[in-house]
């Protein structure tokens, strides 16, 4: 693995998720194969689970880790060409390229601007840093996609499935602010590479990339689609079509206990943060079904099960 963007980097899904339940079971078994290797964090966004499981990871595995909100004053220019007479006094062509003299690996963070769709959807910043950088780059989110998020969703339904092919359902829920579609999008696209059923429910309006719904159920009806579930999972997201945009806050969309009580004494998933009682009830989230904890936790699994890829390649 020279690079991790999306499950298309992975060779075996179903190793890369054992290998992390492996990494679980005894997380320093692998502490020296990091043993002076640097890894760098840059962070253009917020973070708490990202920052701190992705930092962990690193030292389970014996590395250096370098933290950076890049997005605090230090001014980049991503676009070729550009005179750069303005506020950014960096290039990304120097940036990059002198990062990864510092760095074994590096690890990039940003967001969607939610108003250029095309740009967006190019992951426009993220591939400019793999342009541009000599060693490999780790998405901790980019503008479309959440891969290390998705990976820990995948070893905590593999710990917690009931039958070989358990019924997943992504389903809509409300927020007050427009969020990005990535960890809706990454979500789609790893657990549609296993042998779950996938079904999607989302008010009309809220229909996400066609690349990431193909071939995927799709229905208006959260309760049809909640029945005889295994597994919910909730995120908001923003409209794709009319991009950025927040079409409904419609209250009756939010994760109850009555419509759990509809699923095959279902699991509740959340990527986290959430906004109790918007998103989700206070009944469901403090219940014995909310695996929200373990999730998080599992967060420094996966991050840790991508970065032996790496280091076993290097």
């Amino acid at each position: 693995m020279k690079n991790f963007e999306s499950v298309a980097d992975v060779a075996q899904l179903s190793a890369l998720i054992q290998k992390g339940i492996d990494l679980k079971a005894d997380p320093l078994k692998a502490e020296s194969l990091g043993k002076g290797k640097t890894m760098v964090l840059l962070f253009f966004n917020p973070s708490l689970r990202t920052r701190l499981s992705t930092q962990k990871a690193g030292i389970n595995l014996g590395m250096s880790v370098i933290n950076m909100n890049a997005g605090q004053g230090w001014q980049l220019e991503f676009e070729d060409g550009k005179v750069m007479n303005m506020d950014k006094a960096e290039h990304i062509r120097e940036a990059a390229a002198v990062v990864s003299q510092y760095a074994d690996i590096i690890g990039i963070r940003t967001f969607p601007s939610l108003t250029d769709r095309d740009k967006d959807y190019s992951d426009f910043i993220l591939h400019q840093f793999m342009r541009y950088a000599s060693v490999p780059i780790v998405s901790l989110e980019s503008a479309i996609r959440h891969p290390l998020q998705s990976l820990a969703d995948l070893i905590t339904i593999e710990e917690h499935k009931k039958t070989a092919r358990p019924k997943v359902v992504l389903s809509w829920a409300p927020h007050p602010r427009a969020l990005p579609q990535a960890v809706s999008n990454s979500f789609l696209e790893w657990v549609n590479r296993t042998d779950a059923e996938l079904v999607i429910t989302h008010p009309e309006g809220y229909e996400l990339a066609p690349q990431f719904t193909q071939g995927i159920r799709i229905t208006h009806d959260q309760r049809e689609a909640f029945e005889g579930a295994d597994f919910i999972y909730t995120k908001n997201w923003s409209s794709f079509n009319q991009y950025g945009k927040i079409l409904s806050q419609d209250e009756a969309w939010m994760i109850t206990s009555e419509k759990m009580a509809l699923t095959n004494q279902g699991k509740f998933m959340h990527c986290l943060p959430v906004r109790r009682n918007v998103v989700v009830a206070d009944s469901v989230l403090n219940s014995e079904a909310s695996l929200v904890i373990e999730q998080a936790n599992n967060r420094t699994y996966a991050a840790q099960a991508v970065l032996h890829e790496i280091l076993n390649t290097q």
